[in-house]
């Protein structure tokens, strides 16, 4: 039987973020629950290739995050991994995947999940015709 949390607790566990903007955002609604979960562990990944400087000329931070990675981590088939590579390259435009050949895991470039929801704000408000408020 598992027990409750007492006070600080909570905080003594390393998590997984998934931003809020996910589940928010019309652009990702309609991504599966799947897919953003990964998305979350790129993004784990992502910071410690940040870490570990794995940038490429432009500066762009890449990580190397193989199929096998993703059903191991994921707990799925090889084609739900595949699948759910593509929803976030295609259908969501989080990552990118960049082959390198000769056996070589594709480099993947996670994409900042933010611009989505600074187009929507910035629309929202010229929509409503908000002025700021002068003191």
């Amino acid at each position: 039987m598992n027990d409750y949390y007492y006070g600080e607790q909570i905080d003594n566990f390393t998590f997984y973020r998934v931003p809020k903007a996910l589940f928010t955002t019309p652009r990702y609604k309609a991504l599966s629950a799947e897919a953003k979960i990964l998305y979350g562990l790129l993004l784990d990944r992502a910071a410690l290739s940040t870490r570990n400087g794995w940038k490429d000329e432009h500066g762009r931070i890449f990580i190397y995050y193989t199929v096998k990675e993703v059903m191991a981590e994921v707990g799925c088939s090889k084609q739900k991994a595949i699948r759910l590579l593509d929803e976030l390259e295609h259908k969501a435009d989080l990552i990118r995947r960049v082959k390198q050949g000769l056996g070589k895991p594709n480099m993947i470039y996670v994409k900042n999940f933010a611009g989505a929801v600074e187009n929507v704000t910035r629309h929202i408000s010229r929509s409503m015709n908000i002025i700021p408020h002068e003191t």
